[in-house]
């Protein structure tokens, strides 16, 4: 006869897919996604403040403030303005020129200063001038960072309605390349907030 052998419950310890596992998962989820939440109600807040933050090199990175403008635009002031949509900032876009935004035709509010009003005469060449001044720091590259060819502006007179706008960063994508912008995507003027110099 065989003894009789008692079986014994051993305690489970839990496995991967265990219940463990779960509420770990969950709480995973749970932090990111109150980590989103808090990202995108900093954002909000920042916009409907009237704040922006600059990433791109052409004027210094950080937070910017867009004060209302009480006057016409002049050459000199430097200003938060929407690209216009359509081939401009389509082709920026697509070569990573302007970041992804709320503007008319997906791109984001661009920091740059106004170089010329309308009726100013430019010739774009090697480099800009402005009613026969050239104009500082704005050499023309034949390709950007990445080796793609880059077309200037051919030059004219500013029309009626639209800004000159510039950049003394060498590598802006600005209306060298682009020509004049319409006036209405004027946001205002931009004030440092909070600079970073990397």
């Amino acid at each position: 006869m065989t003894p009789k052998i008692e079986c014994r419950a051993v305690p489970r310890t839990g496995s991967p897919t265990g219940r463990k596992t779960r509420v770990q998962r969950r709480r995973a989820v749970a932090i990111l996604a109150a980590g989103g939440v808090a990202v995108a109600v900093v954002a909000v807040i920042v916009w409907l403040g009237g704040l922006r933050i600059n990433l791109t090199p052409s004027e210094p990175l950080g937070l910017w403030r867009i004060v209302p403008l009480a006057r016409h635009p002049a050459a000199g002031d430097l200003v938060v303005i929407c690209p216009p949509a359509g081939s401009v900032s389509a082709f920026a876009l697509g070569r990573g020129y302007f970041r992804r935004g709320l503007c008319p035709g997906g791109a984001a509010p661009l920091i740059k200063a106004i170089a010329a009003a309308p009726g100013a005469c430019i010739k774009v060449g090697a480099d800009v001038a402005i009613d026969g001044v050239p104009l500082p720091r704005s050499r023309l590259s034949p390709v950007d960072g990445q080796g793609r060819s880059l077309s200037p502006w051919a030059g004219g007179v500013v029309p009626p309605g639209h800004l000159f706008l510039h950049s003394s960063f060498a590598g802006s994508y600005d209306s060298r390349y682009f020509g004049p912008v319409p006036e209405v995507g004027l946001l205002g003027l931009a004030r440092p907030v909070l600079l970073f110099d990397p």
